[in-house]
């Protein structure tokens, strides 16, 4: 009598999805869909922020539009491998604020056979990859780049460019720090600058 073996079909199989973009562009926003998506499927999900992105609240991940879901804000990627147990799905919100440890606790989770939803900016305000996003990018298995638009000339923006003169790398802030540029009014604008 032959049995097949469907066991290897019914192994949990993880991967890595990103998000990513410029400010403005609704990564946080693509990110929630996908999580109350999950959350509607009955799977057990767990949602992480830095604990250095408190604009909006401390335990919640919330969209420029005000779209909102629960979270914990966390000090380190490390933190997620410890909280993220029993989960079918993790979502990581502004992922380019964490440590470089992120790609290593991404894999980690997708090799236990777990969903990883990770949203970040990929570049900063000088148009640089930004943090771990760029590993991130390298190894995950579905890349999602959203736009802005940009609110010089209305073209797809994909640049964060910031109309202070701060230069510290992470600066927190919305309208009031970034706007949206496409590639060629973000040259225009840098050009201006120096």
């Amino acid at each position: 009598m032959f049995v097949e073996n469907t066991s290897r079909f019914n192994e949990r199989r993880g991967w890595i999805e990103v998000i990513c973009g410029s400010m403005f562009s609704g990564k946080t926003e693509e990110l929630i869909r996908r999580l109350k998506r999950a959350q509607f499927a009955r799977l057990r999900v767990e949602i992480f922020k830095p604990i250095v992105d408190n604009r909006y609240h401390e335990q919640q991940v919330v969209s420029h539009d005000d779209n909102r879901i629960s979270s914990t804000a966390i000090p380190a990627s490390s933190n997620i491998l410890l909280l993220a147990s029993e989960v079918d799905v993790v979502g990581i919100d502004e992922a380019q604020f964490f440590d470089d440890g992120l790609v290593e606790v991404c894999n980690a989770l997708a090799n236990a056979g777990i969903r990883v939803i990770v949203a970040g900016l990929d570049m900063d305000y000088k148009g640089e990859p930004f943090g771990a996003m760029p590993q991130l990018m390298a190894v995950a298995e579905f890349i999602t780049k959203v736009h802005a638009i940009c609110v010089s000339c209305g073209q797809l923006a994909h640049h964060s460019y910031r109309v202070t003169d701060e230069k510290k790398l992470v600066l927190l802030g919305e309208t009031d720090k970034y706007k949206p540029l496409c590639r060629y009014c973000y040259q225009a604008n840098q050009q201006n600058r120096t």
